[in-house]
């Protein structure tokens, strides 16, 4: 940017200021340049903001995402770093900045199959984001887990890989037909799944602590993962479950306008469709 640029005063400046769930812990050294009192400000988009997060191989890969977080939240200086507790927040917070903090979204009820159109202020899904407390360790004999989020990076290789293997079933024929090629990729994509599924709960293990050691080396997590008993292992599991779903946004109550039925209904924060302008 040019400093001696006579317009620089008009650019865009913070529409708003958030607090981070994780009040800017786990990320690591120069990720994120914290301000003293806590507060991150968030610009509006810019119009090539638009473009790069309209653009599908950069959606898909997360670098749209990357690319439109460093530029609307200067503070963070890594957004593939972004601890996953945060990532909610910052889209939100974004979406408030750039189009205001009314969203408009379609539901139809479960049980008069009647579609309608409602509003959401976004404020009060901000002011509703928790962060996990990771302070508690599993304890199992001699050892204690301890856990930590997954990063944005973490949560985007997962999804690409998951999406990779989804597209093998996909192929297979409807007709019941399935030859000997199809049953070994369809074999070899559910033992690469269940690999990722290991591998991603590891992510979210910071140290095991041992009588001897304290391991943090990701590897050695991994292969923990990989060869413990189903009863730890579905305990770690459900741990973080739990802890997941402590940081996302929760579903709002909606009352049907033609039955008056109240259900709750999920928001998505899908880039693709989060961030189109409200009409």
């Amino acid at each position: 940017m040019n400093s001696n640029n006579p317009l620089s005063q008009y650019f865009r400046q913070p529409a708003i200021y958030i607090r981070l769930p994780s009040q800017g812990k786990y990320y690591p050294q120069g990720a994120i340049d914290m301000p003293q009192n806590g507060e991150i400000p968030v610009l509006p988009m810019t119009a090539i903001d638009e473009i790069t997060y309209r653009t599908p191989d950069a959606l898909f890969n997360g670098q749209a995402v990357v690319n439109v977080i460093q530029s609307c939240v200067p503070a963070i200086k890594d957004a593939w770093a972004i601890p996953a507790m945060d990532v909610d927040t910052i889209l939100v917070a974004m979406r408030i900045a750039s189009y205001g903090h009314s969203m408009d979204f379609g539901s139809t009820c479960p049980k008069c199959d009647h579609s309608n159109d409602y509003g959401l202020d976004l404020r009060t899904v901000l002011e509703a984001m928790k962060a996990p407390d990771y302070s508690q360790a599993i304890a199992n004999g001699d050892i204690q887990i301890y856990f930590k989020p997954m990063t944005y990076k973490n949560l985007s290789d997962n999804n690409k890989i998951q999406f990779d293997e989804q597209r093998v079933f996909q192929t297979l024929p409807t007709d019941g037909t399935v030859d000997s090629t199809k049953i070994s990729a369809m074999s070899d994509a559910l033992k690469r799944m269940t690999e990722m599924t290991v591998v991603a709960l590891a992510q979210s293990i910071v140290t095991i602590k041992t009588p001897s050691a304290m391991v943090t080396e990701p590897e050695f997590i991994t292969e923990f993962m990989l060869n413990c008993d189903r009863a730890l292992f579905t305990r770690i599991q459900d741990y973080i479950i739990e802890h997941k779903a402590t940081a996302e946004m929760q579903p709002v109550t909606i009352k049907c306008t033609e039955c008056q039925n109240e259900y709750k209904q999920n928001i998505t924060l899908d880039m693709t469709n989060f961030f189109e302008r409200a009409s």
